[in-house]
């Protein structure tokens, strides 16, 4: 009679192949091993990357997994109640990368949505919906898609992610990075007028360093439902940003300053987490202390090119000290860059086509010259030392490669706060960015921080500002792109509203923005 300890040793022992037998005959794991759900992401014309990790007791050390490879059915269908199956196989869930699971999914039609699932033994995952992209050759008259990112567990609930579950017909969701928060505040929040209060919600365990810090605060992330609500609806896009590491990363600089060659470990800790979790291609799978080429490219037929950036892996130091400075000599260097030189060469001969009737850079830090001063009392202007202000030589070369396309829109996360304005290359506008808020992080905030109306003034080329929660999305033709502003009324407690407070709107052919206000 076997029990569920021989069945582990056997499963252990036994080669792939004989394994099966013993798997799918029963579920002896302790918990559900989908526990952490489902995921698609990287779509191209034929497929995508379907994904999900064995995680029976996710806050458990491997998350509560034996050391063994275990294989995992999969399956694709043409419709949700799986009657007609498109694509099905078996992938091996190794001990290496934490019992994740990332098949790359071909051979499907073009824009089209599909429906996926795993099953282990007598378990079933969540069904997952994913979406593949047109054919580059197709001409398709709209896209609309979601952008988010900034999810701090610690500040408030992940209920934009559940509205963002329910959006109707995103073909993707771009997420710009910061998906968890390597840190663990400790001691209380403070509410708008200062006064100490409770976190909304805690982290599990300290700061994180190690693989195993990083798999348990991706495992806590991913436990919350609102957040795989997200992730199965929709196709993503994953880019990451700094918090996937350590706040203010930049190649193998530490903000707090770690020897580069101790805080070369620790990102490549962070970075193998994050592929672990993430519906990535093999391509991103870790080599060395690096991620994979993050840094890609995405066709939505002629209506759409769009370029995912790396803002992080290749930047030289923040000038002036990093943190938000009066202007420096530092912020003129030529050699100063925030993506590669590689990279840049790449994205040149990308804009370059001129294939599509539109260009978007989905990348994570501002590329807006703001003058972030929000007194009246401050003498001279301040600049956030972490975006692309700081780097003037690089910045401007790519603005001029976007002078006399008009079709370039740069999407962006990491302000906790949405923004809208005109990217100018010293005479005229070139591009127009939107700044997509957080998830949570910031917590429930409100329409304007003090000071909104004195940044305003100080910076033309800037629209838009707002401080609440919410997510982007993007409506696509061939004449116009708009973009809608949606916003939480509070993330500090369950049953938050979802509204739409501005919608904003370019015309191909002219980088200018107009503004529909619909909340206040």
């Amino acid at each position: 009679m076997f029990t569920r300890r021989s069945l582990l040793s056997a499963a252990a022992i036994a080669p792939i192949a004989g394994a099966p037998a013993i798997l799918h005959a029963q579920s002896w794991f302790a918990g559900y091993p989908f526990a952490l759900g489902v995921a698609s992401g990287d779509p191209a014309p034929d497929g995508f990357v379907i994904w999900t990790k064995l995680a029976p007791r996710p806050f458990e050390p491997h998350g509560g997994m034996p050391m063994t490879p275990i294989p995992v059915k999969w399956e694709v269908a043409a419709d949700d109640r799986f009657r007609t199956i498109v694509a099905g196989g078996e992938a091996i869930a190794r001990p290496e990368l934490g019992h994740s699971v990332h098949v790359e999914v071909t051979g499907l039609q073009p824009d089209r949505p599909y429906w996926y699932r795993f099953a282990l033994g007598n378990d079933q995952s969540t069904r997952g919906r994913a979406r593949t992209l047109p054919l580059a050759s197709a001409s398709p008259k709209l896209l609309k898609f979601g952008v988010a990112g900034c999810q701090n567990y610690q500040d408030g609930l992940f209920t934009a992610f559940r509205h963002l579950a329910r959006e109707d017909d995103l073909a993707f969701v771009y997420h710009y990075g910061d998906f968890i928060y390597e840190y663990s505040q400790r001691g209380p929040d403070y509410d708008k007028d200062g006064l100490p209060g409770p976190q909304v919600r805690d982290h599990i365990g300290q700061d994180c360093y190690d693989l195993a810090d990083y798999r348990l605060r991706y495992a806590q992330y991913l436990s919350d439902y609102d957040l795989q609500a997200a992730r199965c609806r929709h196709s993503w896009f994953p880019t990451f940003d700094d918090h996937e590491v350590a706040n203010n990363w930049v190649g193998d600089i530490d903000a707090r300053g770690a020897p580069a060659d101790a805080f070369r470990m620790r990102r490549a800790a962070g970075m193998q987490a994050w592929y672990e979790y993430m519906p990535v291609r093999a391509a991103m799978a870790p080599r060395g202390e690096m991620i994979g080429t993050m840094y890609r490219q995405a066709r939505f037929g002629d209506l759409l090119s769009i370029d995912f950036l790396d803002t992080r892996t290749f930047r030289t130091d923040q000038p002036c000290g990093d943190n938000f400075k009066p202007a420096c000599a530092e912020m003129a260097a030529t050699q100063a860059q925030v993506i590669s030189a590689e990279e840049e060469g790449w994205l040149a001969r990308n804009l370059a086509r001129r294939d599509a009737k539109w260009n978007c850079l989905a990348q994570q830090v501002m590329m807006m010259t703001l003058d972030r001063r929000n007194s009246a009392d401050a003498a001279e202007p301040i600049y956030n030392m972490d975006t692309w202000a700081g780097y003037k030589v690089q910045r401007q070369r790519l603005l001029g490669r976007m002078k006399g396309l008009d079709n370039v829109v740069v999407l962006t996360g990491d302000e906790h706060q949405n923004f809208a304005g005109l990217l100018d290359d010293g005479a005229k506008p070139v591009a127009v960015e939107f700044v997509s808020t957080s998830i949570s992080s910031g917590g429930d905030g409100s329409d304007l921080r003090p000071g909104s109306d004195i940044i305003l003034k100080n910076n033309p080329q800037l629209k838009f500002i707002n401080d609440q929660r919410g997510y982007l999305t993007c409506e696509v033709t061939a004449d116009s792109w708009t973009t809608r502003a949606m916003v939480m009324d509070q993330v500090s407690a369950p049953g938050g509203q979802i509204r739409t407070r501005a919608t904003m709107t370019v015309p191909r052919g002219t980088p200018g923005l107009s503004i529909s206000w619909q909340l206040t």
